[in-house]
């Protein structure tokens, strides 16, 4: 029975793995995946055409259009810098680029910060998913019809706006017929129409904050004030550095609102880039010229991107 059981205990080789196996399992993959492949590329290639026809080939053809002399009606010519040196000497351009600043900084400095005030309050109030789809839904529509109901209802005469502030103070505020008032009030619908979606995606972000944080801050004898501007700020520095670029690079690219109100007035107090390059490709038809416009604010738009993601450090997360 010893000799028995010694034989049952005994460790058995292990069946050795034949040299073949591994090539021809590595084949049968590699057959596999060139059989998926055409099946990838028909499912991308949607995607891949509408990218070069409606992003890329534009893109390319505006950067060889900026150092031309283009009218439409005559073929392209090549100028080479002409182009650019016309631009710096040019005073329309940088009075459209400061009034452009102006809004931007209004439009980024007040749209975050209600934008934050919304989301905290959904986040401590639990709003619903309806409270937070009307939060939503100005985001939604169109900017011309923003722009159409903000210019009834700021109306000198008749707007709902107006009528209230005669109520209370006895004079109207021509929002859009003064100097003053021009931009900050196409400011005011922009960051109307845009505040729902930057809170929404403040208050994801605010989600992803552990509880566990605010108990800690709690029993550290912290207050809701230094919990805010401690840790709340800290951990969504990634978020709101995503949502100040976005609102940036949206602002820079008004246009419909300031169209509609304002159309560049009173006395160009709202003139802004956008509609210099509009006007100068659409009723100047000199093309080239609005191409160089055009990329220099691409350019300017790639520096700010830049230069916030870096000193930022958004790529960063104090959660971890």
């Amino acid at each position: 029975m010893a000799t028995v059981s010694q034989q049952d205990n005994r460790i058995q080789p292990a069946v050795p793995v034949t040299k073949t196996a591994l090539p021809a399992a590595r084949r049968k993959k590699s057959s596999s995946s060139r059989r998926d492949t055409p099946v990838a590329w028909l499912f991308i290639a949607p995607a891949v055409l509408g990218f070069a026809v409606f992003a890329a080939y534009p893109t390319l053809r505006g950067i060889y259009l900026s150092f031309t002399d283009f009218h439409v009606l005559s073929p392209p010519q090549w100028v080479g810098l002409a182009n650019i040196e016309e631009l710096i000497g040019d005073d329309v351009f940088w009075h459209s680029l400061g009034v452009t600043i102006y809004f931007v900084v209004l439009s980024v400095v007040v749209g975050i910060l209600i934008s934050l005030i919304t989301a905290v309050v959904m986040h401590r109030l639990g709003a619903s998913t309806v409270v937070r789809g009307l939060i939503l839904l100005p985001f939604l529509i169109s900017g011309v019809v923003a722009a159409l109901v903000w210019v009834w209802m700021l109306d000198p005469q008749l707007g709902i706006v107006n009528v209230v502030l005669t109520q209370l103070t006895g004079h109207n505020i021509l929002f859009f017929g003064s100097g003053g008032w021009a931009i900050p009030a196409v400011a005011l619908i922009s960051v109307w129409k845009s505040m729902g979606y930057n809170a929404v995606l403040i208050f994801a972000g605010l989600q992803t904050i552990p509880p566990q944080v605010y108990e800690a801050g709690r029993i550290d004898g912290a207050s809701e004030m230094q919990m805010f501007r401690r840790l709340t700020i800290p951990l969504l520095r990634p978020i709101l550095v995503m949502v100040v670029i976005l609102t940036v690079i949206g602002s820079f690219q008004v246009f419909d609102i300031v169209q509609v109100t304002t159309q560049g007035g009173p006395a160009n107090a709202s003139y802004v880039l956008q509609m210099y390059i509009y006007n100068k490709a659409f009723t100047q038809f000199d093309f080239g010229y609005a191409a160089t416009m055009s990329l220099a604010l691409f350019v300017m738009l790639l520096t700010i991107t830049y230069m916030q993601m870096r000193l930022a450090r958004a790529n960063e997360s104090d959660l971890d």
